[in-house]
C-alpha cells in the first residue's frame, strides 16, 4: 500500500512474540504511523521507546486486557479517538491451545470460554466497532484492511456447545476461536466492497519462537522474522490491493476448515456472536 501519506495501522498484542516483531518490522516504514496494544503498560512502554530509538515516529499506545469485552470495546473508543484515519487492523492478540494460559477449560470476565472470547469474540468487538473509521479512511486508490492472524490449527464449531462445556481440551478450544476468526474474514468480504473494505487471514508460520509455543511446545521451526513478512504483506503490499476473503498459509493462498466456506455456518456463527457480545458493539453495519 503505497501512498503519499502515512499509513496508519493498529497491532493488537504488540508487546510480544509475532506483534512485537512486525511492529518492529513496520516502523521502518517511515510513512507508517502504528498504534500498538499491549496488556501490560510497562512492556507497551518498552516496545515504544525501542521502536522510537530507531529514529521511527513514536507510535500511539493503549492498553486493554482482551478477556474482557467491555475493554475491547473501550480499546476501539481510544484508537478512534486517537487517530484521524485507520487504513490498517492487525488482530494478532491471542492465546494457544495450552500454557502460559494453562490447559484447562477458563472463562472470560464476560463467563465465555476464554480462548473463544480472547482469540475471537474480543477482535470481533474490535473490528466491528472500527468498521466506520476503517471505511471512512478508504480512498480511491486504497481500501481500509482488516487482518486476522489465525492458524492451520482450526476445529469446527460445535454451536450446541460453543463454550467447550462438555469434553473440554485446549487444542479444540484454540482451534475453534481460530477458526471461528477465519469465518469472521469470510463474513466481512461478503459486507463490504473490495475497494472499499477487504479482510483476509493468515497462519503466518509454524511453531515460531513466541512465549506460547516456547511454552507449551518447547521447540521452534518458522522465524519471527518471516511471520512478520507475511503478515505485513497483506498489511501493506500493493499487489494485494482488493484482495479479500482469503485464508493464507504464510506467502501461499491456501482453504481453510471446510466450515468457513458455509454460509449457514458463517450466518449462525454471526448471530451467535452479536448475542454474545450483546451491549459492547456501538454499530452494527
Amino acid at each position: 500500500m503505497t501512498t503519499t501519506t502515512t499509513t496508519t495501522i493498529a497491532i493488537t498484542g504488540a508487546t510480544d512474540g509475532l506483534g512485537r516483531a512486525l511492529a518492529m518490522r513496520l516502523a521502518a516504514d517511515r510513512d507508517v504511523r502504528l498504534v500498538l496494544h499491549g496488556r501490560d503498560p510497562a512492556k507497551l512502554e518498552r516496545v515504544a521507546t525501542e521502536i522510537e530509538s530507531t529514529g521511527a515516529a513514536p507510535p500511539l499506545t493503549a492498553t486493554a486486557d482482551l478477556s474482557d469485552l467491555a475493554q475491547a470495546a473501550r480499546l476501539a473508543d481510544t484508537i478512534a479517538g486517537s487517530v484521524d484515519r485507520l487504513d490498517v487492523l492487525v488482530n494478532n492478540a491471542g492465546i494457544g491451545s495450552g500454557e502460559p494460559d494453562g490447559r484447562e477449560r477458563r472463562t472470560s470476565h464476560d463467563g465465555h470460554e476464554l480462548r473463544f472470547a480472547v482469540n475471537y469474540l474480543a477482535a470481533f468487538v474490535l473490528t466491528e466497532n472500527l468498521l466506520p473509521l476503517l471505511r471512512a479512511s478508504a480512498t480511491t486508490q486504497h481500501a481500509a484492511r482488516v487482518v486476522h492472524v489465525s492458524s492451520l490449527g482450526q476445529h469446527p464449531l460445535d454451536f450446541d456447545d460453543l463454550m467447550l462445556e462438555h469434553a473440554y481440551s485446549g487444542t479444540r478450544a484454540y482451534g475453534q476461536s481460530k477458526l471461528a476468526q477465519i469465518m469472521h474474514c469470510l463474513d466481512l468480504a461478503g459486507r463490504f466492497a473490495p475497494t472499499e473494505l477487504t479482510a483476509t487471514c493468515l497462519h503466518p508460520g509454524t511453531y515460531m519462537p513466541t512465549k506460547i509455543v516456547l511454552s507449551e511446545i518447547g521447540v521452534t521451526a518458522d522465524t519471527l522474522e518471516s511471520g512478520a513478512e507475511a503478515t505485513r504483506r497483506l498489511a501493506l503490499d500493493p499487489a494485494l490491493e482488493g484482495t479479500t476473503g482469503q485464508f493464507f498459509d504464510r506467502l501461499r493462498p491456501a482453504h481453510a476448515t471446510g466450515q468457513a466456506y458455509d454460509e449457514q455456518a458463517r450466518a449462525a456463527l454471526r448471530v451467535r456472536s452479536l448475542a454474545l457480545v450483546n451491549g459492547h458493539l456501538t454499530t452494527c453495519d
